[in-house]
């Protein structure tokens, strides 16, 4: 394993890109959610099978995808994982019913988990000093995506329909070309011997007590945001914003989340991971609790305040593990962003049936309580991350 003393600026943009790019599409899905159910009659059950399924094979294999992509050293986990959502996220605006939508999405989600392990885990590598802030533009790029896929693809849509949805495919087939040509080969961690118990034992190290802490504050977190990201467009649809408008709601939450990922990153930097922690989670529920009571054009300054909140702990997650396990930095990440972040939004079909029997709005209500069960979690994180 080499470091470098100074960022290469380079391969960090291409790494970045890649991220964008696989969750530009993986983006499409969850703000056409209203366009699927007028099409095909699916319930909220439907929708969270599909939000589901789609999470647990985009996020939760992750860790069994960074074993591999540690054991083999090649560039076919990032690129066949990126070329897969590229390919048929797109696909899935041509779906016939409940069952062809699920096949597109979730062969989409199996890219997705390919290529994330790999690429997150050589960003320390290339980051130079600065590792938080570095990690924090690399999140940029899943979160930005997050933030103009939704609004372009429901405008996309309104404008051309499901049906047209395959012709975007050439813009990520574009970026690959130039990827192929730019990114790097992940190096070994060393860990290529050990079957895959080992290889998460010797990640962790003597680290593992706090590496657990870091997850269910994750895991936490990522039931928060996922819940969320599921059923706002369906939620604000059903208040009579039109679909373009609950694309732009969803945007913004998510291009506010990429900033306050950003400064959350920087100011980790400086004073460690831990107050960043325990102030983005305290503020959390009362702003997510006053979002869901907005109406109005005040519902997208609340949709900036609580993307910012839900989303700024994120790569500061990522980043405070590695520091902890750096042997392994695609598995702990893989842990921190797939493992949490797919288990939390596994939960996403029994959200939805909550929903089904009660109201969205009361589901989402009831779910702002939990960043305030992270705060004794987070009192006893190690310190770690200033410099």
């Amino acid at each position: 394993m080499t470091g470098h003393a100074k960022a290469n600026i380079r391969i960090l943009f291409a790494l970045t890109l890649v991220h964008f790019t696989g969750d530009f599409y993986s983006s499409f899905t969850n703000p056409l959610f209203p366009l699927f159910v007028e099409k095909m009659g699916l319930s909220l059950t439907q929708i969270g099978v599909i939000a589901g399924v789609n999470r647990f094979l985009a996020f939760i294999i992750q860790p069994m995808a960074g074993y591999y992509s540690d054991r083999y050293q090649t560039r076919l986990f990032i690129m066949v994982g990126l070329l897969l959502p590229v390919v048929f996220i797109p696909i899935s605006g041509i779906a016939v019913g409940f069952w062809t939508l699920l096949a597109a999405v979730a062969l989409g989600s199996v890219g997705s988990s390919m290529f994330h392990p790999s690429v997150t885990g050589m960003v320390p590598l290339y980051a130079g000093r600065n590792a938080g802030f570095s990690m924090s533009i690399f999140n940029t790029g899943g979160t930005l995506a997050f933030g103009v896929g939704p609004l372009f693809i429901t405008w996309y849509a309104a404008r051309y329909g499901l049906s047209a949805l395959p012709a975007t495919m050439v813009f990520g087939l574009a970026a690959l070309v130039y990827l192929y040509f730019t990114v790097p080969s992940p190096e070994s961690e060393g860990m290529r011997h050990l079957g895959f118990i080992g290889a998460v034992r010797e990640s962790l190290g003597g680290a593992w007590k706090s590496i657990i802490l870091i997850w269910a504050v994750m895991f936490l977190r990522a039931l928060v945001g996922q819940s969320f990201m599921t059923f706002m467009p369906v939620l604000y649809v059903q208040k009579g914003f039109s679909i373009v408008s609950a694309g732009m709601i969803f945007s913004l939450f998510t291009i506010a989340g990429t900033a306050g990922g950003l400064l959350a990153g920087h100011i980790s930097d400086r004073i460690g991971f831990k107050p960043v922690f325990l102030f983005t989670h305290a503020v959390m529920a009362p702003i997510l609790f006053l979002f869901l009571k907005l109406e109005g054009g005040w519902v997208y300054l609340g949709a900036i305040l609580a993307g910012a909140a839900v989303l700024a702990s994120l790569p500061i997650g990522v980043v405070m593990a590695q520091t902890l396990a750096p042997k392994g930095r695609s598995m702990v990440a893989s842990l921190m962003m797939g493992f949490a972040f797919g288990l939390g939004g596994m939960l996403s079909p029994l959200v939805g049936k909550l929903a089904d029997l009660t109201s969205i709005q009361s589901v989402l209500t009831g779910i702002t309580v939990i960043p305030l069960v992270t705060l004794p979690i987070i009192a006893c994180f190690p310190s770690a991350g200033s410099r």
